[in-house]
């Protein structure tokens, strides 16, 4: 299974009134692993950035100026996603601004290249209902380290989110794992494959610990006028 997990910048938040994207990130997974099969570009948006967005990325006027217009990278982008599941955080965000470039080259909207859209936020909603769900508080639940991300980077965020989703989805929480540690779970048709289950280490109580369980049985039979479950249990 083919997977892009996408991320966008753009120079404000409504491309409605001309905003447009700037940088466009984009991580591939195969089979839920990480191949280094990226996409990123920065691109020229012929405009500036609001003040608020550029607090956010840091991507000045001067230095997208030598950038790709969207024009030249779009065909691109269309080949590179088509056909994957598409992962994105706030999807509709990314693609209102994805759809208004494409109309712009009378490309038909993004959807329509790709497989399917899956919104992290969403997932996130469902699975985590009244709490924050941006994706810095996903990396701080998923144990997913963003400790060197100071402002918004597209293909940053695109590489903290594909980890973010592996934790959300199968509690795996690192994409760098060598190939050849990963578990063969499926066999050559597909089936499923028995893995051997891992060696079970019992500790034995100490004679403190016991004396302590025990003290605590005989406080509970004599509040209980009787002999307590565990030891009844124990007995058999």
């Amino acid at each position: 299974m083919r997977q892009i997990v996408l991320d966008t910048e753009t120079t404000g938040l409504n491309p409605r009134t001309g905003d447009r994207v700037i940088e466009v990130g984009c991580v591939e997974l195969i089979d839920r692993r990480l191949t280094g099969h990226n996409f990123h570009r920065y691109i020229n948006p012929e405009r500036d950035s609001e003040e608020g967005a550029l607090a956010v990325h840091g991507l000045t006027t001067e230095f997208l100026a030598d950038k790709p217009k969207f024009a030249d990278i779009a065909a691109d982008l269309r080949d590179y996603v088509s056909g994957a599941e598409v992962i994105i955080h706030n999807a509709s965000f990314d693609l209102g601004f994805l759809d208004a470039e494409f109309a712009r080259l009378d490309f038909a909207p993004f959807a329509t290249h790709i497989h399917k859209v899956i919104d992290t936020l969403l997932q996130a909603r469902e699975m985590h209902p009244g709490k924050r769900n941006s994706l810095d508080a996903l990396c701080d639940r998923y144990g997913v380290s963003n400790a060197h991300r100071t402002l918004h980077g597209a293909l940053l965020d695109a590489e903290l989110l594909a980890e973010v989703y592996l934790g959300m989805t199968r509690g795996q929480n690192s994409l760098m794992m060598d190939a050849g540690e990963e578990e063969q779970t499926t066999s050559a048709d597909g089936s499923a494959v028995m893995l051997p289950l891992a060696d079970v280490i019992l500790l034995a109580a100490s004679p403190d610990e016991l004396a302590e369980h025990n003290a605590l049985l005989d406080k509970l039979d004599k509040e209980m006028k009787g002999s307590a479950i565990w030891r009844r249990v124990a007995a058999t």
